[in-house]
């Protein structure tokens, strides 16, 4: 039983005794003063309790905080996980944009290009024909799409009492350079006076030299020949008088 329902039954007991006439009537105010009383104090304490209840327990929830103690020892890694499951393949992407048109490029392996060259050369040929071949060289080559670059060293001499043209030129197998144009040397004689004509007999060392293209791969005969010019007559013509002559043949890439 609780402080207020013990203190209602003691005023009521009291308030019986008196209606009662247990006590005499000079207590009457007394008691009554008393049945009053009491039970409004023990109710006023019971409610003075509930609120001293009330704020110890708001208190300890609001200020109520733990120590914290010291941090413990960082644990350590754990073992690596195994692979996942391996995700599915993406969309396709799209076809890009169309390139530009590139160039034809054909790599071709050629050998690195050797010299090759002759020389043929004659110590003395006084040689004094007016109309054929002086002199030949036979010469390798090694290429169909190479050119051949000749040249003829030596003296020339071109002797007549009238005017006359004597043309030095070079043959291969035979027929004169097509590739583009003949290789030639030419000396031309004017009448002048009859008297100094009749003495003139120069020697001079004298070149025919150029390049020809087109000749085939072999063997090519190389040659010096000598004649006329067009529409001119023939002198007395001499090569190669005491002195040596030369012909240099050599292949060249074009």
């Amino acid at each position: 039983m609780s402080a207020l329902s013990l203190s209602l039954s003691l005023s009521l007991s009291l308030c019986v005794i008196v209606k009662m006439g247990a006590v005499s009537l000079s207590l009457s105010p007394l008691l009554l003063c008393f049945c009053l009383v009491v039970p409004l104090c023990t109710t006023q304490k019971a409610k003075d309790r509930k609120t001293v209840g009330a704020r110890d327990t708001e208190f300890v929830d609001k200020y109520s905080v733990c120590a914290q103690g010291p941090p413990g020892v960082q644990g350590r890694d754990g073992n690596p996980g195994v692979n996942g499951i391996p995700g599915t393949p993406g969309i396709p992407g799209r076809d890009g944009a169309k390139g530009e048109k590139g160039e034809c490029v054909t790599e071709r392996y050629e050998e690195p290009w050797k010299p090759n060259y002759k020389q043929c050369a004659w110590s003395a040929l006084n040689y004094g024909i007016d109309l054929g071949k002086i002199a030949d060289c036979t010469f390798t080559k090694l290429r169909s799409d190479s050119a051949l670059r000749v040249l003829f060293s030596g003296s020339l001499r071109l002797k007549c009492k009238t005017a006359c043209c004597g043309r030095w030129y070079f043959t291969f197998n035979g027929a004169e350079c097509a590739g583009p144009l003949p290789i030639e040397s030419i000396i031309y004689l004017d009448q002048g006076s009859p008297e100094l004509n009749s003495t003139i007999n120069m020697h001079r060392t004298s070149t025919v030299e150029g390049l020809c293209e087109g000749i085939s791969a072999g063997l090519v005969d190389v040659g010096m020949w000598v004649g006329t010019c067009a529409d001119y007559p023939r002198g007395d013509a001499s090569t190669g008088w005491n002195s040596v002559s030369r012909m240099i043949i050599e292949e060249l890439p074009k």
